[in-house]
Protein backbone atom coordinates (compact mmCIF):
# COMPACT_ATOMS: atom_id res chain seq x y z
CA UNK A 1 0.00 0.00 0.00
CA UNK A 2 2.57 2.28 0.92
CA UNK A 3 4.35 1.69 -2.10
CA UNK A 4 1.38 2.48 -3.91
CA UNK A 5 1.27 6.02 -2.68
CA UNK A 6 4.97 6.43 -3.10
CA UNK A 7 4.56 5.46 -7.02
CA UNK A 8 1.25 7.95 -7.09
CA UNK A 9 2.94 10.59 -5.74
CA UNK A 10 6.11 10.61 -7.66
CA UNK A 11 4.35 9.92 -10.77
CA UNK A 12 2.39 13.14 -10.09
CA UNK A 13 5.13 15.44 -8.78
CA UNK A 14 6.90 14.06 -12.26
CA UNK A 15 3.59 15.34 -14.25
CA UNK A 16 3.42 18.79 -12.56
CA UNK A 17 6.98 19.13 -13.17
CA UNK A 18 6.58 18.48 -17.26
CA UNK A 19 3.35 20.48 -17.12
CA UNK A 20 5.35 23.66 -15.80
CA UNK A 21 8.45 22.89 -17.92
CA UNK A 22 6.24 22.50 -20.71
CA UNK A 23 4.47 26.22 -20.08
CA UNK A 24 7.48 27.71 -19.52
CA UNK A 25 9.47 26.57 -22.46
CA UNK A 26 6.11 27.20 -24.28
CA UNK A 27 6.13 31.17 -23.72
CA UNK A 28 9.93 31.80 -24.21
CA UNK A 29 9.24 29.55 -27.78
CA UNK A 30 6.45 32.33 -28.32
CA UNK A 31 8.52 35.19 -27.06
CA UNK A 32 11.73 34.21 -29.21
CA UNK A 33 9.05 33.36 -32.31
CA UNK A 34 7.59 37.00 -31.62
CA UNK A 35 10.96 38.62 -31.60
CA UNK A 36 10.11 40.56 -28.47
CA UNK A 37 13.65 40.90 -26.47
CA UNK A 38 12.04 41.68 -23.44
CA UNK A 39 9.62 39.05 -23.41
CA UNK A 40 12.49 36.78 -24.25
CA UNK A 41 14.51 37.52 -21.36
CA UNK A 42 11.64 37.46 -18.54
CA UNK A 43 10.73 34.63 -19.46
CA UNK A 44 13.97 32.93 -19.79
CA UNK A 45 14.64 34.19 -16.55
CA UNK A 46 11.42 32.55 -15.14
CA UNK A 47 12.37 29.14 -16.34
CA UNK A 48 16.31 29.82 -15.40
CA UNK A 49 14.33 30.21 -11.46
CA UNK A 50 12.06 27.36 -11.78
CA UNK A 51 14.96 25.28 -12.98
CA UNK A 52 17.22 26.21 -9.84
CA UNK A 53 14.42 25.94 -7.63
CA UNK A 54 12.59 22.64 -9.10
CA UNK A 55 14.13 21.14 -11.96
CA UNK A 56 17.95 20.56 -10.45
CA UNK A 57 17.00 20.48 -6.38
CA UNK A 58 15.33 17.41 -7.74
CA UNK A 59 17.64 15.46 -9.77
CA UNK A 60 19.92 15.94 -6.79
CA UNK A 61 17.50 15.06 -4.38
CA UNK A 62 16.76 11.73 -6.72
CA UNK A 63 20.74 10.86 -6.59
CA UNK A 64 20.27 9.83 -2.83
CA UNK A 65 18.09 7.04 -1.51
CA UNK A 66 16.12 7.13 -4.84
CA UNK A 67 19.34 5.99 -6.79
CA UNK A 68 21.41 4.48 -4.40
CA UNK A 69 19.71 1.31 -3.81
CA UNK A 70 19.29 0.31 -7.87
CA UNK A 71 22.78 1.20 -8.31
CA UNK A 72 24.10 -1.61 -5.83
CA UNK A 73 22.32 -4.11 -7.78
CA UNK A 74 23.65 -5.63 -11.12
CA UNK A 75 20.50 -5.58 -13.02
CA UNK A 76 19.56 -1.83 -12.32
CA UNK A 77 23.26 -0.58 -12.62
CA UNK A 78 23.93 0.58 -16.19
CA UNK A 79 20.48 2.14 -16.07
CA UNK A 80 21.07 4.16 -13.28
CA UNK A 81 24.56 5.30 -14.61
CA UNK A 82 22.77 6.58 -17.63
CA UNK A 83 19.79 8.44 -15.69
CA UNK A 84 22.91 9.91 -13.85
CA UNK A 85 24.18 11.06 -17.39
CA UNK A 86 21.13 12.32 -18.33
CA UNK A 87 21.19 14.69 -15.31
CA UNK A 88 24.67 16.06 -16.29
CA UNK A 89 23.27 16.80 -19.60
CA UNK A 90 20.33 18.64 -17.93
CA UNK A 91 22.73 20.69 -15.70
CA UNK A 92 24.73 21.50 -18.71
CA UNK A 93 22.09 22.79 -20.35
CA UNK A 94 20.40 24.56 -17.34
CA UNK A 95 23.71 26.91 -17.48
CA UNK A 96 23.76 26.86 -21.09
CA UNK A 97 20.40 28.61 -21.04
CA UNK A 98 21.53 30.71 -18.14
CA UNK A 99 24.07 32.51 -20.74
CA UNK A 100 21.73 32.09 -23.68
CA UNK A 101 19.42 34.50 -25.66
CA UNK A 102 17.06 34.68 -27.92
CA UNK A 103 17.31 31.49 -30.44
CA UNK A 104 19.87 30.07 -28.57
CA UNK A 105 17.89 30.11 -25.14
CA UNK A 106 15.13 29.05 -26.79
CA UNK A 107 16.78 25.90 -28.58
CA UNK A 108 18.85 25.11 -24.83
CA UNK A 109 14.81 25.19 -23.01
CA UNK A 110 13.64 22.74 -25.71
CA UNK A 111 16.29 20.42 -25.43
CA UNK A 112 15.92 20.50 -21.53
CA UNK A 113 12.25 20.03 -22.14
CA UNK A 114 12.64 16.62 -24.46
CA UNK A 115 16.02 15.00 -22.27
CA UNK A 116 13.49 15.71 -18.71
CA UNK A 117 10.49 14.26 -20.36
CA UNK A 118 12.44 11.61 -21.63
CA UNK A 119 14.47 10.83 -18.08
CA UNK A 120 10.86 11.01 -16.56
CA UNK A 121 9.64 8.54 -18.75
CA UNK A 122 12.24 6.21 -17.62
CA UNK A 123 11.86 6.92 -13.75
CA UNK A 124 8.04 6.09 -14.50
CA UNK A 125 8.44 3.00 -16.68
CA UNK A 126 11.80 1.53 -15.37
CA UNK A 127 13.66 2.34 -12.66
CA UNK A 128 10.38 2.72 -9.99
CA UNK A 129 8.99 -0.73 -10.91
CA UNK A 130 12.19 -1.72 -10.53
CA UNK A 131 12.36 -0.24 -6.70
CA UNK A 132 8.40 -1.93 -6.45
CA UNK A 133 9.73 -5.25 -7.48
CA UNK A 134 12.63 -5.73 -5.50
CA UNK A 135 12.03 -6.80 -2.16
CA UNK A 136 15.14 -5.38 -0.53
CA UNK A 137 14.02 -2.29 -1.98
CA UNK A 138 11.12 0.38 -0.78
CA UNK A 139 9.86 3.44 -3.04
CA UNK A 140 8.10 4.53 0.26
CA UNK A 141 11.63 4.61 2.17
CA UNK A 142 13.48 5.98 -0.03
CA UNK A 143 11.33 9.35 -1.26
CA UNK A 144 9.71 9.49 2.49
CA UNK A 145 10.09 13.10 3.51
CA UNK A 146 11.52 14.60 0.49
CA UNK A 147 9.50 16.97 -1.21
CA UNK A 148 11.82 17.41 -4.22
CA UNK A 149 10.52 13.90 -5.24
CA UNK A 150 6.94 13.94 -3.99
CA UNK A 151 5.84 17.54 -4.63
CA UNK A 152 4.56 20.01 -1.49
CA UNK A 153 1.42 18.34 -0.76
CA UNK A 154 2.57 14.67 -0.38
CA UNK A 155 6.03 14.68 1.63
CA UNK A 156 5.30 13.76 5.70
CA UNK A 157 7.49 17.06 6.59
CA UNK A 158 8.71 19.84 5.10
CA UNK A 159 12.41 20.20 6.72
CA UNK A 160 15.51 21.13 4.44
CA UNK A 161 17.53 18.18 5.89
CA UNK A 162 18.23 15.14 3.58
CA UNK A 163 17.97 12.40 5.97
CA UNK A 164 19.40 8.98 4.62
CA UNK A 165 17.54 5.81 5.93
Amino acid sequence: MAEARALQAVEAHHADMLRQLNALVGLLTEAVEARDPAAGQETQAALLDWCDRELVPHALAEEGPLYSGPHAMPEARLLVDGMLAEHQVIVGLVDELRTADGVAAAVAAGAIQRIFALHLDKENRLLMPFVIESPELSLARAVEGLHELVGQGAAHHHGQGHHSH
